[in-house]
């Protein structure tokens, strides 16, 4: 079994950090820069204090001899690679996601028009029932034999 000793990915638990000559509990850090050669990648422990006048606690303790994790370019190059495949994969899955949500968004619109369409000739044909209501009586009194006037016609034979 590895332990975070091992692994340079590993954060090691808050108990198990060293205490500096202040008493706190060290924070884990990479070195970054290049000097001194050969510790560059290389993990270390260090003080998080800070005093009033901004000197820091000098307490430091390497974990690693070396740095872990050195890889060749070529690794380097196929370590890039299989993120870039992997960020594709995302992308491809989020846009898989959004076009099916699209789908759906699509399908309850034309429901959506659908249903305003049927209202629609609903209510044009309520509002032609109601015209034709009103027609049927004003066309019957026109046709009981008065003219204009109101005044009875006379019919000769």
């Amino acid at each position: 079994m590895s332990t975070w000793r091992d692994d340079p990915n590993a954060i090691p638990p808050w108990n198990e950090r060293p205490k500096c000559h202040c008493d706190f509990r060290t924070w884990l850090q990479v070195w970054t820069d290049p000097l001194p050669q050969g510790k560059k990648g290389c993990r270390f422990f260090k003080c998080p204090d800070i005093d009033d006048d901004f000197k820091a606690c000098t307490f430091m303790q390497w974990i690693d001899t070396r740095p872990l994790g050195r890889v060749s370019l070529k690794e380097e190059q196929e370590r890039r690679v299989r993120q870039q495949q992997i960020r594709l994969k995302g992308k491809e899955d989020e846009l898989k996601r959004r076009r099916a949500e699209l789908g759906q968004r699509e399908a309850a619109l034309k429901i959506q028009e659908e249903q305003f369409q049927a209202r629609e000739a609903q209510f044009k044909r309520e509002a032609d029932e109601q015209k034709n209501r009103y027609k049927e009586p004003a066309q019957s009194s026109t046709t009981d034999g008065r003219n204009k006037k109101g005044k009875f016609l006379r019919f000769t034979q």
